[in-house]
């Protein structure tokens, strides 16, 4: 279970600016917007609680005359469980700052790099685009316990994805691999390695007339073999999820986002749900 957790903590971290199920990853923006997020994110699986707080950064930039943009993802989670041994009731936790993340896409087809200007002419047509997104082991991380909000190794994330625009509809599809560095420290001394975990997501996207927007989205992975010590531990996984994102404008400068997830399978019996809510503030790009 622990393997487990570590799993879905790199998930947290990426998600809290929405991104194990992530709607319009691949869209088009004006260069120099800027966007500040704060967002709460909850998990739960079983007896397992997590919750996590973020703060990201998001800047739009021209990357070879297409669209990109960086981001930066700072969280700080509290992670708690109670297990039953035999007539005693053991309860762990631990709270404090989670692996920040940092991350780069750029559009490469149909995106142009617009002024906020010549944005107000723009319409979508196809998208296709490429990140990559790394997770750092800045979190806290004790060694002794088996309750932990960091992970105590990297993570990198390569990914690539279309959008499509059907009138007010958009269809995406991305497909990412998940590749994990050794924690060297696990349990004691132990190592700790895993296999890539492979996923595809797509969404269906509805916009309304004031830029409010809601999604379903579905995702599913695969792999991610687990290894303690060169041993195989809990198999590999399989899991499908669904969700749905809402997003609503408060004005030009704010926005609200709410999104939610649901195991709907899993082979390693390690599904979860979790649910995510968000502010967004903009400025930038002559505004």
């Amino acid at each position: 279970m622990k393997i487990f957790w570590l799993c879905l903590l790199g998930f947290i971290s990426q998600q809290a600016y929405a991104q194990e199920i992530e709607a319009r990853a691949y869209s088009n923006a004006p260069i120099g917007y800027n966007f500040l997020t704060g967002g709460i994110a909850q998990a739960n699986s079983g007896s397992y609680h997590l919750t996590s707080e973020s703060l990201s950064f998001t800047r739009i930039i021209d990357v070879a005359g297409q669209s990109g943009r960086v981001s930066v993802l700072l969280p700080y989670s509290q992670l708690s469980t109670t297990k039953n041994l035999g007539l005693q009731n053991l309860n762990a936790s631990a709270e404090g700052l989670s692996d920040p993340v940092i991350k780069f896409s750029a559009n490469l087809y149909g995106a142009p790099a617009l002024s906020e200007e010549e944005f107000k002419s723009y319409k979508q047509d196809l998208i296709i685009g490429a990140s990559i997104a790394a997770t750092l082991p800045w979190g806290k991380y004790n060694n002794n316990q088996i309750v932990n909000v960091g992970g105590n190794r990297s993570l990198i994330k390569p990914g690539i994805g279309a959008s499509q625009a059907i009138g007010p509809w958009r269809l995406e599809l991305a497909g990412m691999a998940t590749i994990y560095t050794n924690n060297t420290s696990f349990m004691g001394s132990n190592t700790l390695s895993q296999n890539p975990i492979y996923s595809t997501e797509g969404h269906v996207i509805y916009y309304f007339q004031n830029n409010a927007w809601i999604s379903a989205d579905a995702t599913y992975y695969i792999g991610g073999q687990a290894f303690i010590n060169g041993v195989p531990n809990n198999g590999a996984q399989e899991n499908w999820r669904f969700g749905g994102t809402m997003s609503y404008p408060i004005n030009k400068h704010n926005s609200i986002r709410l999104s939610g997830t649901t195991g709907v399978y899993s082979r390693t019996n390690n599904s979860y749900d979790a649910i995510v809510l968000s502010w967004q503030y903009r400025w930038g790009g002559g505004l």
